[in-house]
């Protein structure tokens, strides 16, 4: 119910007639308390009216701000509110249900829709299923393969032009290397020509010492070791000579 006459500092919305206040807590005490008596009267009237003419069972209950409790039942609030109880808690376990029931339907339902979408679009951009398809659609559908074939070429290159510069670096550090080891081997051909030039033919007692036999322990023979110069030795010839005469 609207009451012309009521919350009129609150009200800056008025219309010709009777006033239309906004609906919004009204500041003023005096003025809330009078709007408070006057839509609480009418309240209950309503709810009174309902249950006679409708023959409905009504619980009305009210709190002012201050604490204070004003009802009204045709039957009795207590028996209405465990009424009310009763009817929910019967109503919730089905309704709940039914409601899980329709969410995951329409959740299956939409699930499938995408998945015949996404298969329709994977046919069609394998060329295959696309005889219906409006000139609008078939333009749309070469561009984004147009599109696609780009991104592939892109990432392609890109990771050639990677390979290639991977290889280049190969190569180089290989290269570096390959001159490491021939500076190497030269450096050891240069000592082995010094060694050939040095005064006693030390490099040829080295080889000749490599081609005498070894015996099973691996060790050259004693004879290999004796000097291959035969010295004038008197002593030794005389021996030589007593032993022959005995």
């Amino acid at each position: 119910m609207v009451y012309p006459n009521e919350s009129l500092e609150d009200s800056p919305q008025k219309k010709m007639g009777r006033g239309k206040i906004e609906i919004k807590r009204i500041e003023n005490t005096t003025n809330r308390q009078v709007t408070f008596c006057k839509r609480r009267n009418g309240l209950l009237k309503k709810a009174y009216e309902l249950s006679v003419l409708c023959d409905a069972e009504v619980a009305l209950v009210v709190f002012s701000s201050r604490g204070r409790l004003y009802e009204y039942a045709n039957n009795s609030v207590k028996a209405t509110i465990e009424r009310y109880k009763k009817a929910s808690d019967s109503s919730n376990t089905g309704s709940v249900a039914e409601v899980n029931a329709q969410f995951y339907q329409q959740e299956a339902d939409k699930l499938r829709n995408q998945i015949r979408n996404l298969q329709n679009a994977n046919r069609h951009m394998l060329g295959e299923s696309i005889g219906g398809l409006p000139m609008k659609e078939l333009k749309s559908l070469e561009s984004r393969l147009e599109k696609g074939i780009s991104r592939i070429r892109s990432k392609k290159n890109e990771l050639l032009f990677a390979e290639i510069e991977y290889m280049q670096k190969r190569e180089i550090d290989l290269h570096n290397n390959n001159q490491l080891l021939r500076a190497k081997i030269a450096e050891n051909e240069r000592k082995q020509q010094s060694m050939n030039l040095m005064p006693g033919g030390s490099s040829a007692n080295f080889e000749a010492l490599h081609s005498q036999p070894y015996d099973s322990r691996n060790y050259f023979q004693v004879d290999a070791l004796q000097p291959a110069t035969n010295y004038y030795n008197p002593q030794l010839q005389q021996d030589q000579i007593a032993l022959q005469l005995v």
